[in-house]
């Protein structure tokens, strides 16, 4: 069935969800787990005249990023381990998200994504976007979506 499912997750209640669903898949059909979590780059500047930011500062918040999705993947490693799923910790440093999941399941020959959507709609979608929506639609691996 599958033999590796790559689990993408933002860190909110939605993805958690869909974590737990991915883990239990893997459980039931005896595939390994690469658990990833995109990390932004800070933003230098949007805008002409925005108020500079120190570069000390930029490189502090930067790694409070990094651990905290290095404490994220942590716990869905920990997580799969207590449901007998071997669990990879993956974390990729890009400000295209949904490109960065494709790239990680190719490069990790996963045969499966699996990831929530907030389910945004109208409005919100053009002005929030939707990472899930662009994985479904240029993802070359089967994609999972949970709400």
């Amino acid at each position: 069935m599958y033999q590796r499912i790559l689990i993408a997750t933002d860190g909110s209640e939605l993805s958690d969800k869909a974590v737990q669903q991915g883990l239990a898949l893997a459980a039931l059909a005896g595939a390994s787990v690469i658990a990833l979590k995109v990390v932004p780059r800070y933003p230098r500047s949007y805008f002409e005249g925005g108020l500079p930011v120190d570069a000390q500062d930029i490189e502090r918040i930067e790694k409070q990023w990094d651990e905290a999705a290095h404490n994220l993947v942590d716990k869905i490693k920990a997580a799969g381990q207590a449901q007998g799923v071997e669990v990879q910790p993956l974390l990729a440093k890009s400000d295209l998200v949904a490109e960065a999941i494709i790239a990680a399941a190719q490069k990790y020959d996963c045969d499966l994504i699996v990831m929530a959507s907030h389910g945004r709609k109208g409005i919100q979608r053009l002005l929030l976007g939707s990472e899930t929506q662009h994985v479904l639609t240029h993802s070359h691996v089967p994609v999972l979506v949970l709400r």
